[in-house]
């Protein structure tokens, strides 16, 4: 069997996915395991993508995982390895972005990489260090109100620069612009200033392109999964990677649908009011959970006969009132973890009632929810909406999963993707 070529590790779930789709799109076989698996694959594949659940551990541990993780793929084989964060690069004064960053760098005994989470088809921009979310800065975006990595500079400079010891400097947009070669004569520049990272201007797919081309001999690529849009050509102008016009294909999957989303971000709350209009829904409330009430059960319970004649949607969604009443009567890890544990459950019970398609909506859940499905590998198929593909759990009883980044889809996303596995 062929050795894989390229060897990610995002620090979520939803993050594994659109990273994986984006390399999918490429042309290249790709799978997603979930957690570092104990054994290696036993099926082809050109990329390995281990997703953890490591955004929001604390440092140490996140760093535990992600060194577990790179030595997994090192010994697959992998010629070259990408660090996979948010394309809003949610973390916190204390990591766990530079952090990890440092520790995978000093593993492979080098010494520079780039760091890039522009996604300009989801409104993720680059300008001088400064990152937009659609048109306005980080700061000013939904993510200032971020339960757990709540961002509140948009500055990428600063925000690294008070993770880690290495010096952090810029690739401005007047250098992308140039194209590949500029970028890397910037690259070299930047090095003999003692950087160890640069944050890297991105404004379309096209800068995106240029700067993977430009990191075709980098150990170490991070960013978010727009960088890797050059990476497949990389590896195909060197005669590694042929022409796949089939990776994306999946077997049809057939069983009953189901939406739970437990993410509270803008997109997610709009693409939850969207589905009430015209079909069902039981929102999970983490103060009746926490005064002893059931949900779950009573969720289940609920969807049982009404699963039968079409998908429901069991969400966990709030806006931010409801989210900082939570946090400020039960704190705010905890309320999250009622949450995520009772969709988890409820997941599990959807499936014993014979769901098999099945859209999650929120990193964290998307976590939960694999882990309590007993998922451990998927292979990745084609995109619904830019960075969320459908998958095939590979295991005895195939589901199919769209796990979405809380920020990411349409307004119409569950119907836009259920429509799809009909």
């Amino acid at each position: 069997m062929s050795r894989p070529l390229i060897g990610c590790i995002a620090d979520d779930f939803t993050g594994g996915t659109d990273l994986a789709s984006t390399l999918v799109q490429g042309g290249m076989r790709t799978v997603q395991v979930i957690g570092v698996p104990k054994t290696p694959l036993s099926e082809p594949t050109d990329a390995i993508v281990v997703a953890l659940k490591s955004r929001t551990l604390p440092v140490d541990q996140a760093i535990e995982e992600s060194l577990a993780a790179l030595e997994y793929l090192k010994a697959a084989g992998c010629r070259q390895f990408f660090f996979k964060y948010c394309s809003t690069f949610d973390s916190t004064k204390q990591g766990n972005i530079g952090p990890v960053a440092d520790a995978l760098l000093e593993n492979l005994g080098e010494t520079f990489a780039l760091m890039c989470p522009a996604f300009p088809q989801n409104g993720r921009t680059l300008y001088n260090g400064y990152l937009f979310v659609g048109d306005v800065p980080l700061n000013e975006s939904g993510m200032r109100n971020h339960p757990l990595t709540p961002m509140t500079d948009a500055n990428l400079i600063r925000v690294l620069q008070s993770q880690t010891q290495g010096k952090v400097g810029l690739v401005p947009f007047s250098t992308v612009s140039c194209g590949a070669e500029a970028i890397r004569k910037r690259f070299l520049t930047a090095q003999e200033q003692g950087c160890r990272y640069v944050i890297v201007d991105a404004l379309t797919d096209d800068n995106l392109k240029a700067i993977g081309e430009s990191a075709r001999d980098h150990v170490l690529i991070t960013g978010g999964s727009g960088v890797a849009l050059g990476l497949p050509q990389n590896f195909r102008e060197q005669g590694l990677l042929p022409h796949a016009s089939t990776a994306s294909e999946l077997p049809e999957v057939g069983g009953l649908s189901a939406v739970i989303a437990g993410s509270c971000s803008n997109a997610t709350n709009a693409q939850v009011k969207y589905w009430q209009q015209s079909r069902p829904s039981f929102k999970i409330d983490p103060l009746l959970i926490a005064s002893g009430q059931d949900v779950a059960s009573e969720a289940l319970a609920w969807a049982k006969d009404k699963v039968q004649s079409g998908p429901v949607l069991i969400y966990g969604s709030a806006d931010p009132s409801e989210v900082r009443i939570a946090q400020e009567k039960l704190g705010a890890q905890h309320a999250g973890a009622l949450v995520e544990d009772s969709l988890a459950r409820v997941a599990k019970g959807l499936c014993a009632l014979g769901v098999r398609k099945l859209v999650v909506a929120g990193g964290e859940t998307s976590g939960a929810v694999v882990k309590a499905l007993e998922v451990d590998t998927l292979r990745i198929g084609a995109p619904i909406d830019p960075g969320v593909p459908w998958t095939l759990g590979l295991q005895q009883t195939p589901i199919a999963l769209a796990l979405k980044s809380g920020n990411f889809g349409s307004v119409d996303f569950f119907e836009k993707a259920l429509k799809q596995v009909r």
